[in-house]
């Protein structure tokens, strides 16, 4: 979990940068920047998370000793990224169109509206890295990833910072400019993850790049068959809490500018519950290749105890450190205090998403993806969204309206997903007759 939880942070570190430093240009920025994240992250997880299905097809060809498998797994997991990519990059240029129907607020939609052209051109290098990064994990080797998305995190704020306030034949283009620098930095760090995959020895008895394979439909429909939901599922719970700065937009750039901050820094808090779900897929996965279903149950009795520790210690330092983190977003008095204010709801779910995020891991390495997609679709469309809606235009709750039904939403997903988690176990202990 260690090398993937900081790969995480410095992957969710992207937009805690583009956040901080868009905030230090003017409310007006950071309200900009957070209509455009909050369209392009939700495209970017649903495309990126189809991708995820390399992840378990690769550990259990792994835990089932079948390495010839390996190889053409990642090949043709290459090929759907590169189609999906090219998909999810028109999809953003065609998204600023949208924007006015949406009720985003005239003055922001220029710069909303060039970082999703620019963000739009990495989406390719995004779904690829996404491939060869399950490829990489998968085996046991998430540390290559880990140094890379340092580096890349470390390099972000000098391309932001160019593209944000020019130089030379660079323009100013202010919070916009932030779709360029990211943009740039993901196909960099595609072809920095290639070169190594190609050259280390590690790779060698799968190596996936030295050999051309066509398009095999088989494995291609057997990946989007898993992977699909994969994405639908991380597409329902991400595209909620990013639209609801579109949801807040109507009560002003000040309420908008805050709403990003806590969800910026619940962002940058979720990565840790989010690793640790990555290494249970893995480790489930690898344990299900190898059909040993007692080692499957220590390792998600275990995942969801640590779940349980990590979300106690995230909620004392939001509650402990609330002001001095805001200091880091904004000096703006009006944005913080209400983004004070929304940390508390922030608190109040970290134990729930913690829970749902390791059921849904354990159950992807089970390779069941398709129930955890119909349940994050209920929980947070059906449930979470309207109630969100109906608070924040019908009632005085004012942001936190959002934050409730996120609350209510969380807290469906995670009882529907332990619930299914367990059903899966009582099956396969039936199957195996493990008392």
């Amino acid at each position: 979990m260690i090398p993937i939880l900081v790969t995480q942070f410095a992957q969710a570190g992207f937009g805690l940068i583009d956040t901080i430093m868009a905030g230090h240009l003017s409310a007006h920025d950071l309200a900009a920047i957070a209509v455009g994240v909050g369209l392009w992250i939700p495209i970017m997880l649903l495309f990126s998370g189809i991708m995820i299905a390399t992840t378990p097809l690769v550990a259990e060809a792994y835990g089932a000793k079948t390495p010839e498998k390996i190889a053409t797994i990642a090949r043709q997991s290459l090929w759907v990224a590169l189609i999906l990519g090219i998909i999810a990059g028109l999809i953003l240029q065609a998204m600023p169109l949208l924007l006015p129907f949406l009720g985003i607020p005239e003055n922001l939609l220029p710069k909303a509206s060039l970082f999703l052209h620019a963000i739009g051109f990495g989406m390719p290098a995004v779904t690829m890295y996404a491939a060869l990064r399950g490829y990489s994990e998968a085996l046991g080797h998430p540390r290559p990833v880990t140094v890379i998305s340092l580096i890349a995190l470390v390099a972000l704020i000098p391309l932001n910072f160019i593209f944000m306030h020019g130089l030379g034949p660079i323009p100013a283009l202010g919070s916009a400019g932030c779709g360029f620098a990211t943009a740039i930095l993901q196909w960099l760090m595609l072809i920095a993850l290639a070169i190594y995959i190609l050259k280390a020895s590690s790779y060698k008895k799968t190596q996936p790049l030295k050999t051309f394979e066509k398009i095999d439909t088989f494995w291609v429909k057997r990946i989007l068959k898993l992977g699909l939901p994969i994405g639908l599922a991380i597409f329902f719970e991400v595209s909620l809490f990013s639209t609801a700065a579109i949801v807040l937009s109507p009560l002003g750039e000040i309420t908008i500018a805050a709403h990003q901050i806590a969800m910026s820094l619940t962002s940058i808090l979720f990565m840790i519950p989010m690793s640790l779900a990555i290494a249970l897929t893995i480790r489930i996965g690898i344990h299900y290749g190898e059909k040993n279903i007692v080692a499957m149950r220590k390792v998600q009795v275990i995942g969801l105890l640590t779940a349980t520790i990590l979300a106690l210690i995230s909620m004392t330092f939001l509650w402990c450190l609330r002001p001095e983190i805001i200091a880091l977003y904004t000096q703006d008095y009006a944005v913080a205090e209400i983004a004070m204010h929304l940390i508390l709801f922030a608190i109040a779910y970290q134990l729930m998403d913690s829970w749902q995020v390791s059921a849904a891991g354990c159950l992807r390495g089970m390779q069941d993806t398709k129930a955890p997609m119909w349940i994050t679709m209920i929980a947070y469309w059906i449930v979470a969204f309207p109630i969100g809606v109906y608070l924040v235009r019908y009632t005085d709750t004012g942001a936190g309206g959002v934050w409730i039904g996120l609350i209510i939403g969380l807290t469906v997903a995670c009882t529907l997903l332990l619930t299914r988690l367990y059903a899966n176990n009582k099956k396969l202990n039936q199957q195996f007759n493990i008392s």
